[in-house]
């Protein structure tokens, strides 16, 4: 516990707030910017004496609860909250709200991505978007109805989902993704619609009942892929995976290898992008299992 960072941070944050900020009148005349002492030990639901003595570097080590109480009564941000946490010696919380909102940024890089296959993935497996050349490998999935751009549901309860795998890659797709899944549920727990997947996949599908049963756990790293594409054949791919700040998010990268086969089919799909060269429809089949 870094008690004098602490203490300045805390005097910091309550000069910048007004009692209208907080709901509170402004009363008499202020002599300083800012709420009081005890107007912050009454919206965290603690004594003045204990909130002033953290401000004057002399105080007893804070418990998570009052640190979260003090974090909502100064009004902080997820950035501050966690700096908080951390200048009291705790590690912060790693719940947050889940959202689906891909940054501009990032959809822009999407768009420069002209040849390479890329999307961004959630850590429950839901595709948010994709530039042209992972529609072209994964197919489309703006379409479809938002339970189906789940890659994993899809993955476990659509058979044609695996014929963008290599017979022999298979269980270790399934099982990759299904580590990766209990690594996501164990940090966020009260995550009702991951939870519910989970509940779904398993009445649904007994081969992730079976691997969810076994307990593995990895998160998603970068790795090596084949993808078995019914237009341009055989793919041998480099996977990187790039998290958001948050780890909710994936910008999955997939390259070829400089000179190889691969580079020249990833080439060929390229040019070919969505067609359909009546050897199959690509728009229409492909799981798009992240790295």
């Amino acid at each position: 516990m870094d008690r004098t960072e602490l203490a300045d941070f805390l005097r910091h944050c309550r000069a910048r707030l007004a009692p209208a900020d907080v709901g509170l009148p402004q009363g008499a005349r202020r002599r300083t910017p800012g709420l009081r002492r005890e107007e912050v030990a009454q919206l965290a639901g603690m004594s003045t004496d204990h909130y002033t003595r953290l401000e004057q570097a002399r105080g007893s080590r804070p418990s998570r609860q009052m640190l979260a109480a003090v974090a909502r009564a100064l009004r902080l941000t997820g950035d501050e909250r966690d700096h908080l946490f951390h200048l009291a010696g705790e590690e912060p919380s790693r719940h947050r709200p889940v959202t689906e909102h891909v940054r501009p940024g990032l959809l822009l890089v999407l768009d420069r991505l002209t040849d390479t296959p890329a999307q961004v993935v959630s850590d429950r497996g839901d595709v948010l978007a994709q530039n042209a050349m992972a529609r072209a490998l994964h197919g489309d999935v703006s379409a479809r109805p938002a339970a189906e751009r789940n890659i994993v549901w899809r993955y476990f309860t659509d058979p044609s989902a695996r014929e963008l795998f290599p017979a022999e890659d298979r269980d270790r797709a399934g099982r990759a993704a299904v580590a990766d899944l209990r690594a996501t549920l164990a940090r966020r727990p009260d995550d009702a619609r991951l939870a519910g997947l989970v509940r779904r996949l398993r009445a649904r599908s007994e081969e992730f009942s079976a691997l969810w049963d076994a307990h593995h756990v990895a998160v998603r790293r970068t790795d090596v892929k084949r993808f078995l594409h019914p237009v341009v054949g055989l793919l041998e791919l480099d996977c990187e995976v790039l998290l958001s700040p948050e780890h909710d998010q994936r910008l999955i990268v997939y390259t070829a290898r400089p000179g190889s086969r691969s580079q020249e089919r990833l080439e060929l799909l390229r040019v070919v992008g969505l067609q359909d060269l009546n050897q199959g429809s690509v728009a229409g089949g492909g799981s798009g299992l992240p790295a």
